[in-house]
């Protein structure tokens, strides 16, 4: 692990971290290791399923299903820059990593979490227009404007984020460059600077705000107007209806904000030591593999159109086998 002396003072200029991952005996490394690679491979081919569907049944080219299609493919982002390194980190007990690889981890963590909060936002505001406005919903919700929303959603999340990235960028690194985690993320690089992070505080505050507490309100409000417009609705199965199209993102929802705020709004220094790391594995490795599970297993269309995919499956392999037998 290299340093490098920093003259005038008798600090230590470190150039690369000592990730020590999930320390404990070499078995239950390996079971971890076999443990979070059926996660992520469960993750991946469960997303790629939800992308597939949407991109290849008709019933599902709608705003709400695509919105639901961008998650997926941010959550196959996600876990690949996260979960590969951590498994590679389980089997060497500890991994090396140089600060300009560090920051760079961090950087695609961090524009995949703001562009996921912003994507559910953009989805909950488009089942408000659906419950609080339905004769203007197809006007309104217009693919292309569907597909700006998208974009706008990773923009605004890149955009913030370098902010941040830039300013990480200019600080120096002291002492021990060992960080209790499974990758680079802000709460131990804020520690472990030697630098004055008066700068960089201010801007995680205004990151908070931007992309955790806005949204938070934006969703909060959303919702409000429209529980109140599904106890207007005079019939209990009209009701019902409405509400199933909304649960699983309050689901989805309920999961991801809560575990952001306790990471990274209202942290405290028992989480910052180890909690946090456990709330990190819920929104790095176990939220993207939820998500499709919450979304297909609780939808009738996604059920349908899996259905209507695997017949047509095993259609094709029904005339390719009749082909060759004549």
């Amino acid at each position: 692990m290299s340093m490098l002396n920093i003259q005038g003072n008798n600090l230590t200029a470190t150039t690369d971290f000592f990730l020590l991952g999930f320390q404990g005996s070499q078995s239950l490394r390996i079971f971890l290791f076999c443990f979070f690679l059926v996660v992520y491979c469960g993750t991946i081919c469960g997303n790629l399923l939800i992308i597939t569907l949407v991109s290849t049944s008709r019933n599902l080219h709608t705003p709400m299903y695509f919105f639901i299609s961008q998650l997926s493919v941010n959550d196959i982002f996600l876990s690949t820059h996260i979960v590969p390194n951590m498994l590679h980190i389980l089997l060497n007990n500890g991994g090396t990593i140089t600060i300009a690889e560090c920051v760079c981890q961090f950087f695609f963590f961090s524009t995949a979490e703001a562009a996921e909060c912003f994507l559910l936002t953009v989805m909950s505001y488009d089942r408000y227009v659906a419950i609080c406005d339905p004769l203007r919903y197809t006007s309104i919700m217009t693919a292309e404007y569907c597909a700006k929303l998208s974009v706008t959603c990773w923009l605004i999340g890149f955009s913030i984020i370098i902010i941040d990235i830039f300013t990480i960028s200019k600080l120096k690194f002291c002492g021990p460059n060992i960080i209790d985690h499974f990758f680079c993320d802000l709460l131990p690089l804020q520690g472990m600077s030697c630098s004055n992070i008066f700068i960089l505080r201010l801007e995680i505050f205004f990151l908070s705000i931007v992309s955790i507490i806005i949204p938070t309100i934006i969703i909060i409000l959303s919702y409000l107007n429209i529980i109140v417009t599904i106890l207007r609705i005079p019939s209990r199965t009209g009701r019902q209806k409405a509400f199933s199209t909304c649960s699983s993102h309050l689901i989805v929802v309920s999961i991801f904000y809560w575990t952001m705020f306790g990471v990274y709004v209202f942290p405290t220094k028992v989480e910052t030591l180890s909690v946090s790391k456990i709330l990190s594995l819920v929104y790095t490795v176990f939220t993207p593999l939820i998500n499709p599970m919450i979304y297909s297993l609780r939808n009738k269309d996604i059920q349908k159109a899996l259905k209507n995919t695997i017949q047509k499956f095993k259609t094709v392999e029904t005339r390719l086998g009749a082909g060759h037998s004549v």
